[in-house]
């Protein structure tokens, strides 16, 4: 199983159906949230709502409620009524909470609490896992705080570490890795600089609130006509060349290619 959503993965409450479509044709890819979105006396006609939903499947994730909650069985059992398969999981803190879910499903781990980014590397090594998710509001609540950011806008250290570890244990395990919503709507530079530097650090997407959200990060994830310029005759030249090579003043050699094949990668 391999993931291939994104760049940009759009959140839609699932209590709210008249958005679903709308949703979709906007974004890479939807995510009908069961969980935080939506409040827990609109949970069942939410599932309801799940059901009736008239969607690509390939192109829709469904976020549950955090295993052993009261609403999971409930989520569970929604799922088995439709077609919908890629399923994140809120609050996912080990391996073993995943054991409800059959082969049938493609999981997306979502490591938003300290117990679920402690137990990163097990649970990116589930055969189930696609993808690992941060987020940073979840995760300092967790550990008592009051802000992911510093006034600066940019995000405190544990978040940071939240970050990188979610990306280096999904990189490890050959899974996809999904960047945490930027909540703050109106910030789209703010926006734009963390796509670009998740596109730069590898990350596969970026999961956003909001629809104006979107187009900033597809232009973050596209390679520039320099960047492909670049790669293409970087790539080209090596076709002439034996070991590491010099190219327009800088050393080539195979992690160099493989960044470029990566840009090509992302253009496609």
């Amino acid at each position: 199983m391999t993931f291939e959503l994104g760049p940009a993965l759009l959140f839609c409450p699932a209590d709210r159906p008249e958005r679903f479509r709308g949703a979709l044709e906007k974004a890479d890819a939807v995510i009908l949230d069961l969980e935080d979105a939506v409040l827990a006396d609109a949970k069942a006609t939410a599932r309801g709502n799940l059901i009736d939903a008239d969607l690509d499947p390939d192109r829709v994730v469904v976020r549950v409620n955090p295993p052993g909650s009261d609403a999971f069985a409930s989520d569970l059992a929604t799922l088995s009524q439709t077609d919908f398969r890629t399923v994140m999981v809120a609050k996912t803190e080990s391996p073993e909470s995943l054991a409800a879910f059959d082969e049938r499903f493609s999981l997306i781990a979502l490591c938003e609490t300290a117990r679920g980014v402690h137990a990163a590397d097990r649970i990116a090594a589930h055969p189930q896992i696609v993808a690992m998710m941060w987020g940073a509001e979840d995760l300092v609540a967790s550990l008592g705080g009051t802000s992911s950011r510093l006034a600066t806008g940019g995000y405190r250290d544990i978040a940071r570490y939240a970050r990188s570890r979610v990306l280096l244990e999904a990189g490890a395990h050959g899974k996809g890795a999904i960047d945490a919503v930027h909540i703050d709507i109106d910030d789209l530079d703010g926006l734009v600089t963390e796509a670009e530097d998740a596109a730069a650090s590898g990350f596969a997407g970026t999961a956003c609130i909001h629809p104006s959200q979107v187009s900033a990060i597809r232009e973050a994830y596209a390679p520039t006509e320099a960047a492909l310029r670049w790669a293409r005759s970087v790539l080209t030249a090596a076709e002439s060349e034996r070991g590491v090579f010099r190219f327009e003043g800088r050393m080539i050699d195979e992690p160099v290619l493989r960044h470029a094949r990566s840009v090509l990668a992302r253009a496609r």
